[in-house]
C-alpha cells in the first residue's frame, strides 16, 4: 500500500494512493483511521481492513468518487507528527568518500556496529517550499536517503526480529547547513543548529508488501530487509547523486536493534538510513576538488528545485526559499 498524509481543512488526514488519486479513508471505511499517528498507534489491529480496501479499490468495487486527484491534494510528510526522529550512518562508500576527502583514514568501528543521532522531529516537513535563514545558506546542501517508520512498541528489539516493527519506507531529505554545523561539531557536539531547520519526508509511506519484489539478501555478515531501489537526485533538472538503497551496509533492522537497546521505540519513531553515497554536494565537492583543484563547488541556493527519487516510493520535491530577515547568528559569535 501507498499511504499519504494531506492537508484538508486545516487538519491533517490520511490517504490510500492509487493510480494518481488519494482515496480518504474515513469517508470509505468508518472505522478506519483519519490520521497516520491513529494509524501507528492501532498498526496491527487495522491492517487487516485497511488491506481489504486496498483491494476494493484495485479490484474496482471502491469507485474514484471517493477519491481526490493527487495534483489537487496538498501532501504533508507521510508522517506529519513524528513522536521522535534518528537518522543513520548505513551507508559505507558515503562514509569513506567523505572521510577520504578531508585526507583521513577510514575509521574501522564503522563495521563494528551501526550509529545515529537524534534531529529535531518538530521541524519534518513534507514536499513544497523548504524555508531557510541567511545562516543556512552558509552552504547549504540536501542529503538523500530512505527512512522508516517504527509501526508498534518495542525495546530490546533483535536485529532477526527487527523488520516487523517497520512500518513502510519513505524518501528523506536532510537538509543540513555545512557551515553551522562544521563549526559547531568542532566542540564534539551535535549536529544541532545544522540540522535542526528541517527534515522532508515523502511523498508516501509504502508498506513492506508493496515492496517485496525489490527485496535482496543483505550485505555479507548483515541481518535483515534489504531493497532494490535505485535513488536519485536532481538539483533544477540536473543529476547530482545516483545510488541504490541495497547500498545500504547497516540494515534497517540492525539500526533498530541500536536504537532499542535499553530504550523503548514507539509508533511513529521515525529512522533515516544515512546519506547514499554521492547523496550530497558535501561529499560531491570533496570528490571534486581532489580529482581538479580548480573543481567548483555547488550548494544549495534560493529559488532551487530539489528532486529526489526512489523506485517505488515516488518523487519528494521541494524549493529553497530564503525567508525575508537579515538576522544572522553567525554574526553573533564572540
Amino acid at each position: 500500500m501507498k499511504l499519504v498524509s494531506y492537508l484538508q481543512d486545516g487538519h491533517d488526514h490520511l490517504g490510500l494512493l492509487a493510480e494518481g488519486y488519494v482515496y480518504n479513508l474515513e469517508e470509505i471505511h468508518p472505522e478506519l483511521p483519519n490520521s497516520m499517528s491513529m494509524l501507528l498507534t492501532y498498526w496491527e489491529d487495522i491492517l487487516p481492513s485497511l488491506q481489504n480496501v486496498n483491494e476494493s479499490i484495485a479490484n474496482g468495487r471502491v469507485g474514484k468518487e471517493k477519491a481526490l486527484p493527487l495534483a489537487k491534494v496538498k501532501l504533508l510528510s507521510p508522517v506529519p507528527f513524528p513522536s521522535s526522529c534518528r537518522d543513520g550512518y548505513a551507508f559505507r562508500q558515503h562514509v569513506a568518500a567523505a572521510r577520504r576527502n578531508r585526507n583521513v583514514p577510514m575509521i574501522p568501528e564503522f563495521d563494528q556496529y551501526p550509529i545515529f543521532y537524534f534531529t529535531n522531529h518538530h521541524t519534518i516537513q513534507g514536499p513544497g517550499d523548504i524555508r531557510c535563514m541567511p545562516d543556512h545558506f552558509e552552504k547549504l546542501d540536501f542529503e538523500l536517503e530512505v527512512a522508516i517508520v517504527i509501526n508498534k512498541h518495542g525495546r530490546n528489539i533483535r536485529a532477526e526480529e527487527a523488520d516487523e516493527y517497520i512500518g513502510g519506507l519513505m524518501i528523506m531529505n536532510d537538509m543540513s547547513a555545512r557551515r553551522l554545523q562544521m563549526e559547531e561539531m568542532l566542540l564534539n557536539l551535535g549536529p544541532a543548529k545544522g540540522k535542526d531547520f528541517a527534515t522532508v519526508l515523502g511523498p508516501q509511506l509504502v508498506t513492506l508488501e508493496e515492496l517485496a519484489a525489490f527485496e535482496t539478501a543483505p550485505k555479507e555478515g548483515h541481518v535483515g530487509k534489504s531493497w532494490d531501489l535505485p535513488m536519485q537526485c536532481f538539483v533544477n533538472g540536473v543529476q547530482v547523486s545516483d545510488g541504490n538503497v541495497n547500498q545500504m551496509d547497516w540494515t534497517f533492522a540492525e539500526i533498530i536493534e541500536r536504537c532499542s537497546y535499553g530504550v523503548d521505540l514507539h509508533p511513529g519513531d521515525v529512522i533515516g538510513s544515512g546519506t547514499v553515497g554521492t547523496g550530497c554536494f558535501l561529499e560531491l565537492n570533496g570528490t571534486g576538488k581532489l580529482n581538479n583543484p580548480d573543481y567548483t563547488e555547488q550548494w544549495l541556493q534560493p529559488g532551487d528545485v530539489v528532486e529526489m527519487t526512489v523506485e517505488g516510493l515516488g518523487k519528494l520535491s521541494n524549493t529553497i526559499v530564503k525567508e525575508d530577515t537579515d538576522w544572522s547568528i553567525l554574526k553573533r559569535k564572540k
